[in-house]
Formats: structure tokens, sequence, C-alpha cells
């Protein structure tokens, strides 16, 4: 069955409650509007897709249960490509025409050009992807949430780590963004806090087509490992060049968002031995994550929910419970139900931090390899919400 024969399906099923509890079934109430800028082509496309996906599996699910507090749910997408002036003009397309409930953009970028225009909109905006430390630090908003782990979470993953790795001697190879920069910075400070150095750094332009020059570069440092960041089409492009460069047999590779269940579909023994830090996994064992991955699995026979489309639902879920909460679909309204408030997700009860708009949630580390005759990145570390999530940053001022 295709992706759009499945989604026809479920909403199918959503139709067919709804004739059977009447014709005004819905009537009563306006229906919530959810926006989604996001990446569907270019550089982020593959991203775009995983969190697409998620969204309509979300909406389709609570409209099947009869919509979400008595509301329909709809949904609209619209294409951004990965860049920030894009996204904000996108944005603010679907806000003034009232799909100011807004989520699922991809890059740290996009998200801050659309976080100070939020109030002004009248919107309000759950991020599930985008890393940056600034959208829940200094450029943070009262309207701006964030559900996903940010940088300054996966670095509290990545030092443990490199505290057990013999080699001394480090590259970074990051995208010349800004989550880019966040994570080679905080690999930098991992690295000095363990002993190690770092010998060369590598900030390859977005969407780049050639890495060979920041391979060579690695090599002739004489790195014994290399952290990457980078994501989506940039690094599958990169694995395959250092796979042919003989890279991953010079250096014990490590990395953010490099190596996620969609890019290790498509680049398989590529990428085989590469250490990852997880920020979800279809494998973790919650009641309320294995009910997700059944559901998925009925929806989409034979595939998994992605990390990307995982962290999405989880946004989805805090969007649904805030409004249920507020019993009003109006952003202002939505925004107060979401600050400070608890929310259970399929990574457990967490906590939305008031101080600077960050859910507070476990983080998780591991490695590309075998389960069940299947390559995928799998948890061998887990760091709990609280170690997982260091305080608010001071810069954060609402």
């Amino acid at each position: 069955m295709t992706g759009s024969r499945r989604t026809a399906v479920l909403g199918l099923s959503a139709i067919a409650l709804c004739a059977a509890l009447g014709p005004n079934a819905w009537a009563q109430k306006e229906p919530l509007k959810i926006g989604v800028p996001t990446a569907l082509s270019g550089t982020y496309a593959q991203l775009g897709d995983e969190v697409k996906r998620a969204v309509e599996f979300a909406v389709n699910e609570a409209n099947a249960g009869g919509g979400v507090d008595g509301r329909k749910v709809e949904v609209r997408f619209l294409d951004t490509e990965a860049k920030p002036e894009l996204a904000r003009q996108q944005a603010e397309k679907l806000a003034l025409e009232g799909f100011n409930i807004m989520t699922a953009t991809i890059s740290s970028g996009e998200v801050l050009a659309i976080g100070p225009n939020l109030a002004r909109w009248n919107a309000v905006y759950v991020s599930t992807v985008a890393k940056a430390n600034d959208i829940t630090g200094k450029q943070c908003q009262r309207r701006l949430f964030r559900v996903n782990r940010p940088d300054y979470s996966d670095a509290a993953v990545v030092q443990p780590w490199l505290a057990t790795r013999p080699e001394t001697k480090w590259a970074i190879v990051a995208a010349d963004i800004a989550w880019g920069r966040n994570s080679g910075e905080s690999f930098g400070k991992a690295a000095a806090a363990t002993g190690k150095t770092i010998v060369s750094d590598n900030y390859p332009p977005f969407g780049s087509n050639d890495y060979a020059a920041h391979i060579q570069k690695v090599v002739d440092s004489g790195a014994q490992g290399m952290w990457v960041a980078l994501a989506g089409r940039d690094a599958m492009t990169f694995a395959r060049q250092a796979k042919q460069f003989g890279l991953f047999d010079k250096v014990t590779t490590g990395g953010v968002s490099f190596t996620t269940d969609g890019t290790v579909k498509v680049l398989g023994d590529v990428v085989k031995g590469i250490h990852t830090i997880i920020n979800y996994s279809s494998t973790l064992d919650t009641p309320a994550n294995r009910k997700f991955v059944a559901d998925w699995a009925k929806a989409y026979p034979g595939d998994s929910p992605t990390n990307f489309g995982g962290e999405t639902y989880v946004g989805m879920q805090v969007i649904f419970q805030a409004v249920k909460k507020a019993g009003s679909i109006k952003p202002a309204d939505v925004a107060k139900a979401i600050s400070g408030g608890t929310f259970e997700t399929i990574l457990g009860t967490q906590l939305m931090r008031k101080d600077d708009n960050q859910l507070i949630g476990p983080n998780y580390f591991g490695i590309v390899e075998a389960v069940d005759g299947k390559l995928r990145p799998v948890i061998k570390m887990t760091i709990a919400a609280q170690a997982a999530t260091p305080g608010p940053d001071a810069g954060c001022k609402f």
C-alpha cells in the first residue's frame, strides 16, 4: 500500500467516525489549524518528509478519535527549503491564513527567524527538530517552545562518552550554520574537559557537494577521532565521500544528526560502527512508545518512526494536550497552557520549563549496528532527563 493510500485509509476512518457521530459532530467548535513551515525540498528534504509523516499521523490519529477537545484538526504544509527568510515568509502566510499554531521546521536558522514575529502574527510555535541553544537561550520568546533536545543536552551526553575514548586528537566537521557551530563549540568544550585536543576545525557551507578538501584536512591533521554535525543530504554526501577516502577506517567517528534512522537506511554499511547521539528511538521500551510504534506500523506497514518523526510526534502531543487544557485554540491561551505544563509523551511524563520554554527530557548515545539483521542507531547509554537538560540559559529574558 502506498503512503498516500495509507493516509487516505486513516482519513476515511476519521470521516466514518464523524459520520457516525452525526453531520454536526465538529460543527460546534472551530477546527484546530496546525501550520507546518518545513523543508520539503532541498538539502533537508528527507528530514522534512519525516516530520511531515509524523504530523499527518498525529492529525489522522486525533481525528479518528473524535478530534482534539471536540475540534477537527486541520494541517497545512508550506515548503521553506530550509532557508530562514523563506521560512519567515511561509510562517507569516500560514499565520495570516489562520494556521497560527505552528511546528516542525527543520533548521535552527529558520526557527530563529520565525520566533521574534510570533506575537505580531498572533501565533505560537513548537520546535521539534531545531537544536541551536539560542532558541531557548538569548533569543527565547514567550510564544516559542522546544520539545526536542537542544545542543547543550547533546553536549551532556557527549562528554561522558568522550571520557571513555582512548583517542586524544580529534577533528570537527560541522555545517556552517547556527546548529553546526553550536555542536562544534560544545564538542570542543567536552574534549577539553576530558583531556582531548582539537587538531582540525572544519565548517563546510550548508548544502556542500564536495567535501574532499575538508576530508584531506582531517587526514593531514593526524586526528584519531572525528565529530560530525551534518544532517540530511549534507550527511549522506559527506559520508559517501569520507568512505571513498577511507576516512572512517582511519579515525573513530561520532556525530549528531549524522547517522539518523533515515540516513542509515539510505547509507547502510557506509556508516556501520559510527557512534551517535540518539534523541529518539523506536526501540525505547516504554508503554506509550510501544503503542506509538505499533500504531505507526499499522499505518505504514513495514516501517518504524524515525528519530525526527518521534520528536515531532512529541510536539504534536504537547500541542493537543495544551489545547485541551486551555479549552481554546487562541495562540495566547495555548501558549499559557504549554508554559510550565506537564505532558504525557512517548518519552514519559515531561515538564515544559517555564523559565525558557524547554521541555525537560532524557537523551541517549549509541552506535550504528545490526539488530535482527537490520542496521540502525542502537542506544548504549541513557542520560536521565534532569542530567540531560542543564539549567536555563541566563540570557533568556522574556
